[in-house]
């Protein structure tokens, strides 16, 4: 739905319905672009963005603490969806998705939530989920001494071996635990494949990299049956990656207290989309549309960098489920098991995360 204001002038009516329809695009552009066209209604166009900006945007807090609720899944549709930003905020609006009349909510820490798109609320509550004390490990000091241990990452930068992340998936990957000493999970490093601006330059080290901005969601599971199972992490974890990283992201985790369970365990990694210069989660659209003879396309929209894979791994560790589809299960990727890829026909199976981790000795 959308707001109309009605004016003799056929210009004005013009400009109206193009800030509805790009309201995807950055404001500041959209003001700059028709104010230096129509500098005697700026006035009028600023307090028309500032409407649309309010009318458009939905905001998901917690109940009790009024909290925002961050980084939320948004799911509609069949296999569509979008994410909440770190203010708890999305957009959502009919005519953008005229066959949804439902949205399926779920986040970290808080109860599921479906609600109807009719009179879609601006603020939308979430209830918390009462959590299992004996699953949650707080403030853990553990004087023992310990071995600072490294799994070591995976690391390519040949395109054709590449995983082309869309918001659509997440992909974990499975550390076994190999013997009873306690371990703790220091970091996580994330093999990144960079793009050169010049094809035909790509192989040289020095090679000028496309720029990017990317915020990934991670999360740990429990190994329950061979498959991720229950969250082992209890609140959200975020990361930017930008070309400056280079090949490579280390997250610290430390300070989470994430220990090794006795049946190894899984890290996950979802992207969320692009991001201005300040880490702030831009709107994403999830296809690219393109207009062909026998009409309209929908193609998944890849964002930037690339998973490099490898078929250094032994075994089938790396595992994969769309995220907008409710009561969606995990998959192994392996032939066999429904997967069209590239990377399955030439039998590079996994993607190659590390971890640096801390080995306790024995009481």
């Amino acid at each position: 739905m959308g707001f109309y204001l009605y004016t003799t002038d056929d210009y004005m009516s013009g400009l109206l319905f193009f800030a509805y329809n790009e309201r995807f695009t950055p404001h500041s552009i959209l003001f700059t672009k028709f104010t230096q066209k129509y500098p005697m209604q700026k006035n009028l166009l600023f307090l028309i963005l500032i409407g649309h900006i309010t009318f458009s945007q939905t905001k998901i807090i917690d109940g009790e603490t009024k909290y925002p609720v961050s980084y939320a899944t948004i799911s509609f549709g069949n296999g569509q969806g979008i994410f909440a930003d770190d203010d708890g905020t999305f957009i959502f609006t009919e005519k953008r998705y005229p066959d949804v009349d439902s949205l399926f909510i779920s986040a970290l820490g808080f109860k599921d939530l479906n609600l109807s798109t009719r009179n879609l609320p601006n603020i939308i509550s979430m209830d918390a989920e009462a959590a299992k004390l004996d699953e949650i490990v707080l403030n853990v000091t553990i004087d023992r001494k310990f071995k600072e241990k490294e799994i070591e990452p995976y690391l390519d930068d040949d395109y054709y071996k590449c995983w082309l992340p869309t918001i659509e998936s997440e992909i974990a990957i499975f550390f076994p635990n190999g013997n009873d000493k306690l371990k703790k999970i220091t970091s996580v490093i994330f093999p990144l494949a960079l793009e050169s601006r010049d094809w035909n330059k790509r192989k040289r080290a020095n090679a000028d990299k496309r720029p990017f901005s990317t915020l990934f969601k991670v999360k740990f599971y429990k190994n329950e049956d061979g498959f991720p199972g229950q969250v082992m992490n209890t609140s959200n974890i975020v990361f930017r990656a930008t070309e400056q990283n280079g090949d490579e992201f280390e997250l610290q985790v430390a300070e989470r207290n994430l220990f090794f369970p006795d049946d190894g365990f899984f890290v996950s990694l979802q992207v969320l989309g692009y991001t201005d210069k300040n880490g702030k989660l831009l709107p994403n659209k999830k296809y690219k549309e393109i207009k062909g003879r026998s009409g309209t396309v929908k193609i998944p929209t890849n964002f930037r960098p690339l998973l490099p894979f490898t078929d250094a791994i032994e075994g089938h560790r790396t595992y994969i489920k769309r995220i907008f589809i409710n009561g969606n299960n995990w998959v192994q990727f392996k032939t066999g098991n429904g997967i069209e890829s590239s990377l399955l026909r030439s039998n590079i199976n996994n993607y190659g995360i590390g971890i640096n981790y801390n080995e306790y000795k024995d009481e």
